[in-house]
């Protein structure tokens, strides 16, 4: 099957937590409003909407090949009352179409939810804790990955190794705390998972292998809670952690090199059907990650480079949609070709990954080969990519142009 996706995103930003993760040669940090002369009472709003239209050219008769959706439209806030406090808001909806739409802006598909709130207190200028609906995962990089600066068209699927299972959209709802001890940046967090989650399965149809339901068929006191972390080591310039989100390339704009490695457990969270018994499975997901972004001279040239291996433990013989125990390799490379910093730049790279499941005697293999073109940083580029995914005899091809801008 062969796809032709032409995607149009426009993000019109105001504000954002580093302008150095953008990589724009006169983005100036956006809008803060000052709520003190000194800056330490502040909001900063951020909003952005991704409009898409997919041309699809192995469709069945009765359909268009051409169809229009909204993926992403959000509303991002976040305001210091003073240096020790933070709150943030983040709302929005997702994958609008003709489809989910309904006549009075009531149906399930056309409402707004809530992505992320939490409340931080900083303990000092190193460490804080907090709590609420957050984004402070475990597991890898990518699993705390931004949407405004990827590398690739997107983030590898497999890295957002929770999402549907025991959170809401890669986010849980508990405390965490964060922070640096020197060069070591770290992420801990302990949480509730979700009750009703995406796998509604009955383990007694799923011919011995375990469904990810323990929360909702063994109860809150056996299955409720997941415990999860990230640390990374950064051996050169620091990144910033104000926020939790993780920037996919820099395009030189610093000088980076980070190990990490991080985890993430659920106890009892699958089940297993054993005769007439429910017998409870723990879920672990372990993954280690080394992430590369650095200048090559003078010339604007740079490179960026990303991998990591990740064990997955869902339960015996896991398989539901891209998840599945197992393993994943999964690496990413992007150069900046060299050139005026306030021109167009372009950047080709390649992606690849990896993906072994208990369940099944093949893996699943996905290529991707792209480039980007940056008319200004991550807040004005194009991306042309190819994608090809090989799992047995199926081989499914897509190319994908997508335009981005935010402001």
């Amino acid at each position: 099957m062969r796809k032709f996706l032409l995607i149009l995103i426009i993000l019109p930003i105001l504000g954002f937590q580093n302008i150095y993760a953008q990589g724009s040669p006169d983005y100036s940090g956006g809008l803060k409003v000052k709520l003190d002369e000194e800056g330490k009472k502040y909001f900063r709003l951020l909003s952005w909407v991704q409009a898409q239209a997919v041309y699809n050219d192995d469709v069945v008769d009765d359909v268009s090949n051409l169809n229009f959706n909204v993926r992403r439209a959000r509303v991002l806030m976040y305001a210091q009352i003073n240096e020790k406090f933070l709150i943030l808001t983040h709302f929005g909806l997702n994958s609008l179409n003709s489809s989910t739409l309904s006549p009075t802006g009531k149906g399930d598909g056309s409402q707004v939810f809530f992505h992320g709130f939490w409340a931080q207190y900083n303990l000092n200028k190193d460490h804080s804790v907090g709590g609420g609906l957050h984004y402070f995962n475990g597991i890898s990089r990518l699993n705390n990955q931004s949407t405004l600066n990827f590398l690739t068209l997107d983030n590898n699927r497999q890295s957002w190794a929770t999402l549907g299972l025991s959170d809401q959209f890669a986010r849980h709802i508990g405390i965490f705390a964060k922070g640096k001890f020197g060069k070591l940046q770290y992420r801990v967090a302990i949480n509730d998972a979700i009750t009703n989650g995406l796998d509604s399965r009955d383990p007694g149809d799923t011919a011995g292998s375990a469904v990810y339901a323990g929360k909702r068929l063994l109860g809150s006191k056996d299955a409720g809670k997941a415990y999860a972390g990230y640390f990374d080591y950064h051996l050169l310039d620091q990144e910033s952690n104000f926020l939790p989100f993780k920037v996919g390339s820099y395009l030189g704009g610093k000088k980076i090199f980070n190990i990490g490695a991080g985890f993430f457990l659920h106890p009892s969270g699958s089940v297993l059907q054993d005769g007439t018994d429910l017998e409870a499975e723990d879920v672990s997901i372990f993954a280690i990650d080394a992430f590369y972004d650095a200048p090559l001279g003078d010339d604007g040239s740079a490179i960026t480079a990303y991998a990591t291996y990740q064990t997955n433990d869902y339960g015996t013989d896991y398989l539901f949609s891209a998840y599945g125990t197992g393993s994943m390799l999964y690496t990413h490379v992007g150069y900046v070709i060299a050139g005026d910093k306030t021109k167009t730049r372009y950047q080709p790279y390649f992606s690849y990954a990896s993906n072994s499941y208990d369940a099944l005697d093949e893996n699943r293999n996905v290529f991707g080969l792209g480039l980007n073109a940056y008319m200004n940083g991550h807040n004005s580029k194009v991306t042309l990519e190819y994608k090809n995914q090989k799992l047995g005899d199926s081989n499914t091809g897509s190319v994908t142009i997508q335009a981005m801008i935010y402001l």
